[in-house]
C-alpha cells in the first residue's frame, strides 16, 4: 500500500468495512495533523483478534463506519510529535487494545492507565492496524525488547496481555494452583505463562484433540470440561480459574473446584449474566471477578517476561492481500491459535 500526499500530509492507505459485516476493503483518510505528543507507526504485522470480528459485525452496538480494524500492531516509529520524549523514529513498537488515555485522573497517575474512564480505544470511533500507519499517544506504543519475534508479538499486545495482567493483578504465587478454562487465542498464552511463572497449571478444554497441545504448552492436568464427573473430581483443588471462554458454562462447578478464598476471574466475555448461590462465596470465602487488558507498565512487564522466558504465541500468517479469508478463517474457529497479517 503506498501513500499519497496532501496537505502537506501523507494519506493512510487502510482496509476499512463501510457496512455491518461487510468486506474489507481498500480506504484511504488524512489521519489529521500529528499531536504533540502522538507517534505515528508504520504497521508491519497486524494480529487479528475476535474483538475486530465483534466490532466488525457490531455486536457491541459501539462501532463506526467506514470501520478499520486491527489492534495488535508490531511496526517502527515512523513519526513523533512535538513532545514526545519516550520515543525515537525507528524503534519497533507494539501497539494493543488502548491507543491513549488523559493522564491526570487518578488512574493514570496511580499507572492504571487501563482503568481511565477516557482511554481511547484503537478500533473504536478511530481507524486501527489494518493499514500501513496507525497513530497512538507515546506511553501507548510500547517498546519491544530485543529477543522477542516481530512477527509473533503482536498478539501479545491484546490477547497476551489480557491473561497476564490477572498474574499481577491477583499477585499470583509459584506455589498456586491455577485452571485455564477455554484452550484457544488468549488461553494458550495464559497455560505459557502461569507454567513460566511456576503455578500448578490445570486447562480445562471441551475438545480431547487439545489434551497433548495443552500438555505441550505448560499444562500439568487437562480436564474435559463436558465431563461433569471430571470437574467434580478436582473440586477443592485450585486457588484460581480464569476463564477466557466467551460461552455459559456451570460456573457453580467451577467454584467448587475453588479452594477457600479461591477467585473465579474473568477474562472471556461470557455471553449471559454469570450467576452463583451466595453461600458457597460466603462459605469458602470466595470470588468472582475480571479485568481488562493491562496498563503500559504491566505490558511492558509482561514483554521482559516473554523475553526471558522465550514466550511467544503459537501463529498462522495471512498476507494483508488475504485480509477477509484470514477474517472468515477466524471466523470459523478453526486457527491454531493466532492469525497474524504480513506484508505481501
Amino acid at each position: 500500500m503506498g501513500s499519497n500526499s496532501t496537505s502537506g500530509r501523507l494519506m493512510i492507505q487502510a482496509y476499512a468495512a463501510t457496512e455491518v459485516g461487510g468486506k474489507l476493503e481498500p480506504l484511504e483518510y488524512d489521519p489529521g495533523p500529528l499531536g504533540s505528543e502522538t507517534v505515528e507507526i508504520d504497521v508491519d504485522y497486524c494480529g487479528i483478534c475476535h474483538s475486530d470480528l465483534s466490532m466488525l459485525h457490531n455486536e457491541w452496538g459501539i462501532t463506526q463506519y467506514p470501520f478499520v480494524p486491527g489492534h495488535e500492531v508490531v511496526g517502527k516509529v515512523a513519526a513523533v510529535g512535538t513532545a514526545v520524549k519516550t520515543l525515537s523514529v525507528g524503534q519497533t513498537v507494539g501497539l494493543g487494545w488502548f491507543s491513549q488515555s488523559c493522564m491526570m485522573c487518578e488512574w493514570c497517575l496511580s499507572g492504571n492507565h487501563n482503568l481511565c474512564p477516557q482511554a481511547e480505544q484503537t478500533i473504536v470511533g478511530r481507524h486501527g492496524g489494518f493499514a500501513n500507519k496507525v497513530r497512538a499517544h507515546e506511553v501507548w506504543a510500547i517498546p519491544l525488547p530485543d529477543g522477542i519475534d516481530p512477527v509473533k508479538a503482536g498478539p501479545l499486545f491484546c490477547g497476551g496481555i489480557t491473561v497476564f495482567n490477572p498474574i499481577v493483578q491477583l499477585g499470583l504465587q509459584p506455589t498456586d494452583s491455577v485452571g485455564v478454562i477455554g484452550i484457544g487465542g488468549l488461553g494458550h498464552m495464559a497455560l505459557k505463562f502461569l507454567q513460566a511463572w511456576g503455578c500448578d497449571v490445570t486447562a480445562f478444554s471441551s475438545s480431547a484433540a487439545k489434551t497433548d497441545e495443552a500438555m505441550a504448552m505448560g499444562a500439568n492436568h487437562v480436564v474435559n470440561s463436558r465431563d461433569p464427573e471430571a470437574l467434580k473430581a478436582i473440586a477443592n483443588s485450585l486457588d484460581v480459574i480464569i476463564s477466557t471462554a466467551s460461552a455459559d458454562l456451570d460456573w457453580g462447578t467451577y467454584l467448587a473446584a475453588l479452594r477457600p478464598k479461591g477467585r473465579l476471574h474473568f477474562v472471556g466475555v461470557a455471553p449471559s449474566p454469570v450467576s452463583s448461590h451466595v453461600f458457597p462465596l460466603i462459605a469458602g470465602q470466595k470470588s468472582i471477578s475480571g479485568s481488562p487488558l493491562g496498563s503500559p507498565a504491566t505490558t511492558q512487564k509482561m514483554l521482559d517476561f516473554a523475553q526471558r522466558h522465550s514466550i511467544e504465541p503459537v501463529i498462522e500468517t495471512y498476507p494483508f492481500s488475504q485480509i477477509n479469508e484470514a477474517m472468515e478463517h477466524l471466523h470459523s474457529g478453526k486457527p491454531r491459535y493466532r492469525i497474524v497479517l504480513t506484508p505481501d
